[in-house]
């Protein structure tokens, strides 16, 4: 299985720690995000890593790693970094995950195994994690519910109640070509200019509109997305006190 990592953006808010780097090599204790997310996927039964790069991307060189570029990356979102792996998509079960994340193997593994044509990963207990990376969880926490079966319903608006959040969705996900299929003819619907905008919840969000089903894979915990220097400041004292243990 392939498994492609969306690095292309700078990641503004993390301000001085990305301004020589993209925010993908930036360190969680003393290892680059890149490092840890591709030790994962290995693990998780990858075998195949691909980068999708754009801000200062020549100064990510993997080993046996493949590239894709975004030249647009300052003027395009998620959806079009990921579309520049779309050879790939087209051809193969794809793992696709953000840069700015940390999990380990055994999400990366369930989402291999899974059956669904598209399925993303989230946690069921987010609010342990948001309630000490915000004063107020619904400040940040966007809309997560699925149905009796596990399937997708709504995802990525402004949660209003906590009843609107039964999850936090991950930044990690799989496609099998007939999932990428589903999400070129979306593409295809829309105008340049909205297309470029696109963000991975709002792509998500039109495939659920068109009558595609999304299935997902939950975990409990021991995971992070890092938005600023405060996050990354968060899990490293995390780590020292054991309430976060990292695989890697």
């Amino acid at each position: 299985m392939h498994a492609v990592i969306l690095a292309a953006g700078r990641g503004s808010r993390m301000s001085a720690l990305t301004e020589d780097r993209p925010k993908c090599m930036v360190e969680l204790a003393r290892k680059p995000l890149i490092r840890r997310q591709i030790a994962a996927l290995r693990g998780g039964g990858v075998s195949t890593i691909g980068i999708v790069r754009g801000y200062l991307g020549t100064t990510i060189n993997i080993e046996d790693a493949t590239y894709f570029e975004n030249p647009r990356w300052a003027e395009t979102n998620m959806v079009m970094s990921l579309r520049a792996a779309a050879t790939w998509l087209q051809s193969d079960s794809v793992v696709v995950s953000y840069a700015d994340i940390f999990y380990g193997r055994d999400v990366v593994r369930a989402l291999a195994d899974s059956s669904g044509d598209l399925v993303v990963a989230y946690d069921r207990n987010w609010r342990g994690l948001w309630t000490r990376r915000f004063a107020d969880p619904l400040s940040d926490a966007e809309t997560f519910r699925t149905d009796a079966r596990g399937n997708l319903i709504e995802i990525g608006r402004r949660a209003k109640h906590l009843d609107d959040v039964e999850g936090q969705y991950m930044g990690l996900l799989k496609f099998t070509p007939q999932a990428w299929h589903a999400v070129e003819a979306v593409l295809a619907a829309v105008d340049a200019k909205t297309r470029d905008a696109m963000d991975m919840t709002t792509l998500l969000r039109a495939l659920l509109d068109s009558g595609f089903q999304i299935k997902t894979v939950g975990i409990a915990g021991q995971w992070g997305e890092i938005d600023s220097s405060d996050d990354l400041e968060l899990y490293e004292k995390m780590i020292r006190e054991g309430d976060l243990c990292l695989e890697n």
